[in-house]
């Protein structure tokens, strides 16, 4: 087994619950449109906006990549049908991304973060758009890789392969946390990292398929410190 020099971890559902956040951006989002853009709101619905940024994702493979290109698509859509001043997207856009950055951490985040600093390099690998800027954790990674950014999205191994070229190791010395089976765990494996599952018990359930088999199963960070210290890897 390789020495692990860099834990890299997935970000919605492994350091926070993302399902609240979403909907309650979504729920200021639409107030604000209430409010500055009412033509827009009185033509939409969350739902009937969610809907038709699947019917994109479904169409053009760019959108599963750039998930904020394709939210401001959709609100772009909604103020011309409704013949609002397009200029005012990018302030909505604002709305939402401040809300959906106000994330709160699993118990178990900051205490491991810290843990590890000085231990081992720490980075992140998302599909997602969360800045960890905005958040305020981004001073314990090192590195922080989106799919937007790379023009790749997990589980594609160029996304894995970019965070450990940042940060400076070989994908076997690095490990992977995430939520999410195929896309963190299968993923990172196939591209040379091990891969752990962070099966937190969250809404709705996610199961483990037959076919992937992940280096460990967490459901806490905790968990996961004990799995590096078990296996004696020099952090």
């Amino acid at each position: 087994m390789s020495i692990i020099k860099a834990v890299l971890f997935d970000l919605d559902d492994t350091l926070w619950p993302i399902v609240p956040v979403i909907k309650r951006a979504e729920n200021v989002l639409y107030d604000w449109l209430a409010t500055h853009a009412p033509a827009v709101a009185a033509s939409v619905t969350i739902d009937s906006m969610r809907e038709r940024r699947q019917a994109l994702m479904a169409s053009d493979p760019v959108y599963q990549i750039d998930l904020r290109r394709l939210r401001r698509a959709v609100l772009l859509e909604a103020f011309e049908r409704a013949g609002q001043d397009p200029a005012l997207v990018d302030h909505a856009m604002d709305v939402f991304s401040r809300a959906r950055n106000e994330v709160t951490p699993f118990d178990d985040v900051l205490p491991m973060l810290d843990s590890l600093q000085g231990r081992v390099a720490v980075g992140s690998i998302s599909n997602g758009v969360a800045d960890l800027q905005a958040i305020g954790l981004a001073h314990l990674f090192q590195v922080s890789v989106a799919a937007h950014h790379i023009g790749c999205a997990k589980p594609d191994a160029t996304i894995f392969h970019a965070a450990c070229d940042a940060i400076g190791v070989l994908p076997q010395e690095a490990v992977y946390i995430g939520d999410d089976p195929v896309l963190d765990v299968e993923g990172a494996q196939k591209a040379g990292l091990s891969g752990i599952w962070m099966n937190r018990g969250l809404e709705p359930a996610r199961h483990l398929p037959g076919h992937v088999r992940p280096d460990a199963v967490c459901t806490s960070l905790y968990e996961l410190d004990q799995w590096l210290k078990e296996r004696t890897v020099k952090l």
